[in-house]
This record gives C-alpha cells, structure tokens and sequence, in this order.
C-alpha cells in the first residue's frame, strides 16, 4: 500500500525518523508544499492532494502535518486508507506558533478511516490529557510511547524502530 508522509513545519531532516523511513526504499512519497517554514494551509492540503494522485494511501504524519492530514482526510476521507498521526501539536497551546494558527481551526470531527495517534508523555507542543482529546475527538487509536519529547530528531531517534514497528502494525490491519 502507498504512503504519503506529511512532515510539520520546516519538514523532515535527514535524521528525522520520517527521513529515514522514506529511504528504506519502498513506496513513499513526500509532499511538497510552497513553503515548510511559511506554513499555509491551502497550499499544505493542496499539496498533499498532489502527493494522493489517484492512489488511496495511508498518511503518516508528524507535528503540524497531522493537522493537516486531519483536515485534508475530512474533505477527502474515501481517499485515504488510513492516518498514522505522530505528535499532533495542539493548536491552543502555549508555544503552538502563531505563522500556524489556521492549522488549528476545524478539527474536532470524527475521521471516518482506521487512525492511530502516537504521542509522547513529555512532548512540549501537546499535552498528554489534550492528546487523549484528540484522540476520543477523532475515534482514533492512542498509543503513549512514554518520554521522548516531539518525537522528532531532537528526540535522537533515527530510525525510531518503536514507531516502525506501530505503523507495520497499523498498516497490516487496514490491509486486511
């Protein structure tokens, strides 16, 4: 099955778990908005609709790019098999960056395909009890993988063989 990664703001570095998923050589693609530090998001859903194509595949998303995978999979759902949704920032926190504030609005229904969403215990852009918010609000599956921040290269990673082994998982129950 096709997978889209939809990478948050700034996109994916080379040591990003996302970075090297990809490179493993299967069916991955990448999308390309206008602009990763500029985020908006118009041109982020466009892009991923680009990246969809006629294919229906499952999204794995990290940080902002899981708002915009919710909000594309909303206008779209019999386009996506499935979303894999890592460290969904919450768009009423703190330190949630206002240059992305249009990402937060809308957010609230159910998404009407299989969805995991996995967080950290410790990551500073969502809190744990507004995870499990997310989470029952979009009648997704929760998984805490404990203490490892935003789950991004700042967390060290790499590969990150936990994540791979959730989404293997993931994917193998919508092929079903």
């Amino acid at each position: 099955m096709r997978r889209v990664m939809v990478p948050g703001l700034g996109g994916s570095d080379e040591s990003h778990w996302q970075s090297h998923w990809e490179s493993e050589g299967e069916a991955w693609t990448r999308i390309e908005p206008a602009s990763w530090d500029a985020p908006d998001v118009d041109d982020w859903t466009e892009a991923l609709h680009r990246s969809v194509g006629d294919t229906v595949p499952i999204l794995v998303a990290h940080s902002l790019g899981c708002l915009a995978a919710v909000k594309w999979s909303h206008l779209h759902n019999q386009r996506v098999a499935g979303l894999f949704l890592v460290a969904p920032p919450d768009p009423h926190g703190d330190i949630f960056p206002a240059i992305a504030a249009q990402f937060g609005d809308d957010l609230d229904e159910p998404i009407p395909v299989p969805t995991l969403v996995v967080t950290s215990s410790d990551d500073p852009y969502c809190a744990p009890e507004r995870a499990q918010y997310f989470a029952v609000r979009w009648g997704a599956a929760h998984v805490d993988v404990g203490l490892h921040g935003h789950l991004n290269s700042a967390s060290g990673l790499d590969g990150w063989t936990e994540g791979r082994n959730l989404f293997t998982a993931f994917a193998a129950g919508i092929a079903q």
